[in-house]
């Protein structure tokens, strides 16, 4: 088979891989699309429990009501599937792989598929209710706090994103140290300087709160560890099969 030829089936493979994953995310979005409403109640839930009686979320705009509620149910769908999407990149990349690496890679899509809905679920049920509870106390005398519904989608989305995000730290590291771009003994000499990159980072994707900012950084942390000892028990798996390998007799 020609370059072209070649070139051209791995092209119409990557659009097969790439409508299957669309179409799984929008089978998902069919699905809950008649369950949005609920679906923006029960994201609503940590504010609005720390709400004081008198107030309530808003909406300052026409279609807010209707969109805000639609794009939370779209976004879901996108986390729902995410397993399947993975799954059709696995597929996608998986023949061009050794067995010694399709025997890594599984466990990291499964364990960073994982990794990334307890990125979620803690935000949601640790960080959300402490930090909606800090912003509603310190709201001046007088001033009645009422968020916007819109807004506060944007607000908990990117929170979503964040702690999502931040806990397939250990899957990075792994990665970094079975290619050979870090070992774990360098990165447990810079250790110093992951833990003021952590806070660093919990400052710029948290609101301006010291709660959430050290909700996110602690986490970062402990999972930075957990990459280190993982990656560094890998790597002497992998010099001593190094070594057995080189002890054979030819």
């Amino acid at each position: 088979m020609s370059d072209e030829n070649s070139l051209l089936s791995h092209l119409i493979e990557l659009r097969s891989r790439i409508l299957k994953a669309l179409a799984s995310v929008l089978l998902v979005f069919l699905a809950l699309a008649y369950f949005s409403q609920d679906l923006y109640q029960w994201l609503a839930t940590p504010l609005l429990q720390a709400l004081p009686e008198a107030s309530s979320m808003i909406a300052t705009d026409v279609a807010s009501p209707f969109f805000a509620p639609f794009k939370l149910t779209l976004v879901l769908s996108f986390f729902i599937a995410i397993p399947y999407v993975l799954y059709q990149v696995w597929a996608f990349v998986a023949p061009g792989l050794y067995r010694n690496e399709k025997k890594l890679i599984a466990p990291l899509l499964l364990s960073s598929t994982l990794l990334f809905y307890a990125g979620i679920a803690f935000a949601y049920y640790v960080v959300f209710p402490l930090a909606f509870a800090f912003f509603t106390s310190v709201a001046p005398q007088g001033v009645t706090v009422s968020t916007d519904i819109s807004s506060y989608l944007n607000f908990v989305l990117k929170l979503f994103f964040a702690f999502g995000v931040s806990f397939e730290i250990p899957i990075a590291i792994i990665l970094m140290c079975w290619t050979g771009v870090t070992d774990a003994k360098s990165l447990r000499a810079k250790r110093p300087y992951v833990i003021v990159g952590v806070f660093v980072i919990g400052m710029l994707l948290t609101p301006p709160d010291v709660i959430s900012q050290t909700l996110l950084a602690l986490p970062m942390w402990l999972l930075f560890e957990v990459g280190v000892l993982i990656g560094g028990l890998y790597a002497a798996k992998r010099d001593d099969e190094a070594d057995n390998t080189s002890h054979v007799d030819p």
